[in-house]
């Protein structure tokens, strides 16, 4: 069981849906869910989604930090990226250029999200925040054109996450980074989109 928090992106529907095509079942929460709901019906990942808001916006969908010590992996997709390094002590800023539609990524660093992944590829963005300082124990694994961190990890704590899309099919390889982060992990996982 895969719990997606939806943090008021249009694509969490999708996220669902390609959980589910890749064989495992996932359900969609608001991000305002307490954390023993979270973690109940044998949880073994958490999502969290993306969304149109900036983490410093009044009202932004920020989620119970506590599902961070759930002890299942976690994966933050796009917003989701930005609010793993806001609530985990990184800084996340206005970025000079938005990335918006086909870009290109190169993974610089090894990571089983990127199994059988090419290590250049094209991704859909659309943000216009960007992870300028990586919480502490985080690193970068792959950058895009702009030079701005598309894809972060904490390998001790099994927390990941990318700023770009996975769930459209518009990413190059989305699918099989999906696959990896679903079928490579150890069980008990978190995933944020």
């Amino acid at each position: 069981m895969i719990r997606i928090i939806d943090c008021g992106s249009q694509l969490t529907q999708n996220i669902a849906r390609r959980v589910r095509e890749l064989g495992v079942f996932g359900d969609i929460v608001p991000f305002t869910t307490q954390i023993g709901d979270i973690r109940k019906d044998g949880l073994e990942g958490i999502i969290i989604s993306g969304g149109q808001f900036s983490v410093y916006d009044e009202g932004a969908p920020l989620y119970t930090r506590e599902v961070f010590d759930v002890g299942v992996p976690l994966l933050g997709i796009c917003y989701g990226q930005q609010s793993i390094a806001h609530l985990l002590g990184g800084k996340v800023t206005s970025a000079k250029e938005r990335e918006y539609g086909s870009t290109r990524v190169k993974i610089k660093q090894e990571s089983r999200l990127f199994k059988d992944v090419p290590c250049d590829i094209n991704v859909w963005m659309s943000h216009g925040d960007i992870v300028e300082t990586l919480p502490p124990g985080f690193e970068t694994l792959a950058t895009s054109e702009n030079g701005h961190s598309a894809a972060i990890q904490n390998k001790a704590r099994n927390i990941f996450a990318v700023q770009f899309h996975p769930e459209v099919d518009h990413t190059q390889q989305g699918r099989q980074i999906l696959d990896n982060f679903l079928t490579r992990q150890p069980r008990a996982w978190i995933i944020l989109f």
